[in-house]
This record gives C-alpha cells, structure tokens and sequence, in this order.
C-alpha cells in the first residue's frame, strides 16, 4: 500500500498483519521454535495468543534447551520453581488436546507428569532428568496410560525406583532409548555438580537389580546410558544378554566393572557401534551445595 503524505513521495507499508487469516498465522508461527513462540507472538496480542494455543503447535514441549542455555542454578531445586515448570506443563498439555508427544524438561513433579499420563496417550518421547520430586506414582500411570514410549531419560530422578523401570518396560514394548545416569561420585565426566548435598548422597544402589531389570523388560533397546550406575559384571551380562540389539552402551564411571569384564560381556553385542567405558584416572570436583 503506498501512501501520499503530500512532499510527492510515497511511503510503502508492509502487510497488515492484524488481518492475515488464521491459516496464515500458523503457517508463520509453526516455523518458529516454541521458546520464540512464548517470547513473541504470544505477547504480541489476544488472536496471536490464542493461535499459539493451537494443537498442532503444541505436540512438543522442550525446555532442555533453555536449560541449558544457563548455568546451573540451586535455585532450580526448590519447590517455586519446580512449580512454575509444572504450571508450564501443564498449559502445554491442555493446549496440545492431549497430542502431545514429546517432552524434556527438568525439575517438574508427580503433579504434572499425573496429568501428561492422563490426557497424553500418545506420548513418545519423555526426558525428566533431575526431577527429585518424580516417583513411582506418576511413573506407574505413564506405564499404564502411554504405551508408545520409545524413549525415556530419567537420569538423577532417583525417587524413580526399580520398580518403575520394571512397569515401564513391561507397558512399554517400543522402548529404544533410556538415559539411567546417576551424578558422579568420582569419574571425569561432571567437573562440577549443583545439587543439595543429601539428594546427591542418597543415589539408586541397585544397580545390577536395575540392570536385570532392563535386561528382562527392555529388549528392543538400541541406546543404552548407565553413568555412575552400581551394577557388578552380574548386572551387565543380564543387560549385554537381554538387550542384543544395543548399538550404543555408555558406562562411563560404573566403577565396579573392569575393562576385561566390559570387553567380555559386550562381545556378545553384534551391533554394537560405540561403547564408553570408566576412566579412572582423571579426577572430578564434585561441588556440594547446602540445601
């Protein structure tokens, strides 16, 4: 459009975008990420708002990202923030109309994983790291409820128990990928940790029960992350016999393995792609913070 401000010349304005139509909208706003979403349009106006609201834009929440974009903070621990994630999720699965499908985020609780369970069926894809207010509760129901799981991250979550690990294996047949890694307690791996002191203390020390566990439940398993896990020869031969289809194995500080056993038990891998072993002779500074 060209107006004429009297001087002879004339000024082109851009596009009105007040009046581009809805299919318009979501045609622009599904090229852009969700955190440029929640920064832009969403604050732009109600009908632009309301367009970011859309189900079809809203099949995946991801926060990891905008997490690690930031230092750790000890502040992520406390429950007001652990509140806010949980308020964040809990938009995004009603706006999703229950199509969601992936989700990563940190520090949420039973409260909002409850309700993914509940209204998410079709759920692939669930990352939890960090998450010391997740238990076997919420984990129970996402077992029952969302049987298309294919990959689970729930490393240093450890209120999720064996039994967990047991329920979603035997409900979730799909299963490829789960992430299992505990905060180190010597390996090169973490040079710095910013967690409360106890929760670091009280890591999962059932390691080869856990191990069996995947080896028993979990055989389709392609991706396999066991950092800092207890587990003895005993456990990694129930996870190399079990899941034969492994192409990735990470055991980077599960110091009660040695290299021979390592070697022995993934011999019998033949997909196997990349393997990380325990290095011993690097330190880490492992910062313990107050609660």
């Amino acid at each position: 459009m060209e107006v004429n401000h009297g001087g002879g010349m004339a000024l082109t304005l851009g596009p009105n975008w007040a009046e581009m139509t809805r299919e318009c909208l979501l045609d622009i706003f599904s090229r852009l990420s969700q955190e440029e979403r929640w920064m832009g349009p969403m604050l732009v106006c109600k009908t632009w708002m309301n367009t970011c609201h859309e189900p079809s834009l809203n099949t995946i929440f991801d926060l990891e990202t905008r997490f690690q974009s930031f230092p750790e903070s000890i502040n992520w621990w406390i429950p007001e923030f652990e509140d806010k994630v949980d308020a964040f999720l809990r938009s995004v699965v009603d706006w999703s109309e229950g199509g969601l499908t992936e989700i990563r985020v940190r520090h949420c609780t039973d409260r909002s994983l409850s309700y993914v369970a509940e209204r998410c069926p079709k759920l692939e894809v669930l990352w939890i790291n960090s998450c010391p207010h997740v238990t076997d509760a919420s984990m129970a129901k996402i077992a029952s409820n969302c049987p298309n799981l294919r990959e689970l991250d729930v490393s240093y979550s450890y209120c999720i128990s064996h039994e967990a690990l047991s329920m979603l294996g035997r409900h979730c047949p799909n299963l490829e990928i789960l992430k299992r890694n505990l905060f180190p307690r010597q390996g090169p791996n973490v040079s710095i940790i910013v967690a409360p002191v106890d929760y670091i203390l009280a890591f999962p020390r059932y390691g080869n029960i856990e191990a069996q566990i995947i080896g028993r439940h979990m055989p389709r398993l392609k991706h396999l992350e066991l950092q800092y896990c207890t587990m003895t020869v005993k456990g990694l031969t129930s996870v190399c016999k079990g899941c034969s289809d492994l192409e990735y194995l990470d055991l980077s500080g599960c110091i009660s393995l040695t290299n021979s056993e390592i070697t022995r038990c993934a011999s019998s891998l033949k997909n196997l792609l990349e393997i990380k072993k325990p290095d011993f002779n690097r330190p880490v500074d492992i910062l313990l913070l107050p609660n």
